[in-house]
């Protein structure tokens, strides 16, 4: 393989942005690659691919190549050699030596914080956490994740889905936890595909996909989503209820909600109410009057690193002490919302016991006259998707 010197700039270009500007990694490379729409498959994914790479090993890279912060095009350069990309004659790359590289490759294979590349505090943080548990979960959440497409039942079938898509050559597999769910055998961009714009099926992990069947809901039901966000739980609980009922979809960010609606109205949901969460009020006015509360908080994202390589960057730890702050606020002051007899799922895309397990230790030791605890269930990177956890309650 040969490295071009135009798609190089664009992943230094990237990385700058990521790294200097503290943007989205996701949101990036979307920028770049819409500002180059001339650029084929191959050139797409490769920046797209690259840049997730170095995001995700850049401790290991700056460690292997000795780079200082800012040093880009030696990230790049030390990525080139550990993939066997021959390094162009460039400037960019005149102080880097393949030998010296490979050497210290081997040699930072022996530190776990350097091999798994992540940050000494929060290696710190898993290993206390999660004790023997932490080195396989973190292993796993430096593997590529997999495109996994959740299936608009409101529109077609699981079945007749993979068929349309075979017969545009993108081929797919089952999920068998996961009815709901199918599997992309070779990464691309699906969205692309006319069946996206549809509405035939939304791009959502398996493991995120757990989620909302473990809230129990049926037709006819009265659910509130209260931590909706861009709605991607809202809108499966939608399909699980064949669009009969009502799903208040709640938020404190307003822009999310709208992004929700495009979403809603593409996949031809009808039963959906848009709440914005505007003062302690909004929660009042809803006490006792849902059968079913989805509390999907506010998390570290640990869990998603595999999908967000970049979080763990712009991670702190004072970040996951508030953000567990704000989790208990939220299950503590929402929880009111539901019925006598009604089910609150309460759940993370975090690893972390102290966001999952011990919240709701917590929130038990304060309520347990009000709710009982029916069930908890995980989701580990390292069993192939996302982290994630849940817990169901009944309100007595």
């Amino acid at each position: 393989m040969k490295l071009f010197v135009n798609l190089a700039r664009a992943v230094i270009s990237a990385l700058e942005m990521i790294f200097e500007q503290n943007r989205y990694a996701d949101k990036v490379i979307e920028k770049i690659l819409k500002q180059n729409p001339k650029w084929g498959a191959r050139d797409r994914r490769f920046i797209a691919e690259t840049t997730y790479d170095i995001v995700r090993w850049y401790r290991f890279l700056q460690n292997i190549t000795e780079a200082k912060e800012n040093e880009y095009w030696k990230l790049l350069g030390g990525w080139c050699v550990l993939n066997q990309i021959p390094l162009p004659d460039w400037t960019e790359f005149k102080d880097l030596s393949e030998k010296r590289i490979l050497e210290r490759n081997i040699k930072m294979k022996s530190v776990r914080r350097f091999r798994e590349s992540i940050p000494d505090w929060l290696d710190a943080l898993g290993e206390k956490e999660l004790g023997g548990r932490w080195e396989k979960e973190l292993h796993a959440l430096n593997e590529e994740a997999h495109v996994v497409l959740r299936v608009n039942t409101l529109k077609v079938s699981v079945k007749d889905l993979q068929r349309t898509l075979h017969e545009s050559d993108i081929e797919t597999d089952f999920l068998r936890d996961s009815p709901d769910a199918l599997v992309l055998a070779e990464r691309q961009n699906i969205f692309r595909h006319p069946t996206f714009k549809e509405g035939l099926f939304e791009v959502q992990d398996a493991a995120s996909q757990f989620i909302a069947p473990f809230l129990r809901v049926s037709p006819g039901m009265r659910v509130i989503d209260a931590c909706a966000g861009a709605g991607g739980k809202t809108l499966h609980l939608a399909a699980l209820m064949k669009n009969k009922g009502r799903i208040i979809a709640m938020d404190v960010e307003p822009i999310k909600l709208e992004e929700l609606q495009k979403r809603a109205k593409r996949a031809g949901v009808n039963n959906l109410e848009i709440k914005v969460i505007e003062s302690s009020k909004t929660i009042k006015r809803l006490e006792n009057s849902a059968d079913r509360l989805l509390l999907d908080v506010p998390c570290s994202g640990l869990g998603v690193l595999k999908r967000n390589p970049d979080a763990k960057w712009k991670l702190s730890p004072a970040f996951i002490e508030n953000v567990k702050e704000l989790q208990q606020h939220i299950l503590q002051d929402y929880c009111n919302m539901v019925k006598k007899d009604g089910l609150i799922v309460y759940s993370t895309c975090s690893v972390l016991p102290s966001e999952n397990e011990q919240q709701i230790e917590k929130f038990m030791a304060n309520n347990g006259e009000k709710f009982e605890l029916l069930e908890q269930k995980h989701s580990w990177p390292s069993e192939g998707f996302d982290g994630f956890y849940m817990a169901l309650l009944r309100k007595k």
